[in-house]
């Protein structure tokens, strides 16, 4: 990992499970520092992502089991048949649109994660055959699994960048502190 997760205080896991998420968050990004839409559009690899697709995925992810864990319906549906469409940009969809939109996602995830009484509430996870039936989980799996579902995409994204133009992820950390000043 190129960077050190800070806990918010010492004793609020919430606050360290929101800013390691957001520290998975910040290597995805991280990864398509500086690309144009075209770059991070490319498939450079044998696989069928990309870096914009990535961004697209984890954010209609997050969106999507948050949006569930308050028990709504899901703003973007997925079906089998549109599911290859959360890791591609559509012709009206821009990077810097979609990393706006994973922006307004992170910021009401935050919000809705600090609303809940405890991480130990729970929510009922939809019917699938991947989940047992009636199934609950906490909250505190809530964030587990959006660190997990993201982490595992920025690594994705590690090996594409590198595959572009060979930047690796401390090149990257280097390059985005130097543009922060």
């Amino acid at each position: 990992m190129p960077t050190h997760v800070v806990a918010e205080a010492h004793g609020d896991e919430t606050g360290a499970l929101l800013a390691f998420l957001e520290a998975q968050r910040g290597g995805l990004r991280r990864a398509v520092l500086g690309l144009t839409d075209d770059r991070a559009n490319q498939r450079p690899s044998a696989s069928e992502l990309s870096l914009a697709g990535l961004v697209k995925h984890v954010a209609e992810t997050e969106q999507g089991w948050v949006e569930t864990a308050q028990g709504l319906p899901h703003s973007i549906a997925r079906t089998q048949e549109t599911w290859h469409l959360s890791f591609q940009l559509e012709e009206d969809e821009t990077l810097a649109g979609m990393l706006a939109f994973w922006d307004g996602v992170a910021k009401r995830t935050e919000e809705f994660i600090r609303s809940v009484p405890s991480l130990n509430d729970t929510f009922p996870l939809p019917e699938a055959p991947w989940f047992p039936p009636r199934a609950r989980q906490s909250m505190r799996w809530l964030l587990l699994h959006l660190i997990e579902e993201t982490a595992r995409h920025a690594g994705h994204a590690d090996i594409l960048r590198e595959s572009l133009d060979g930047k690796t992820a401390f090149e990257l950390v280097d390059e985005e502190r130097r543009a922060q000043g």
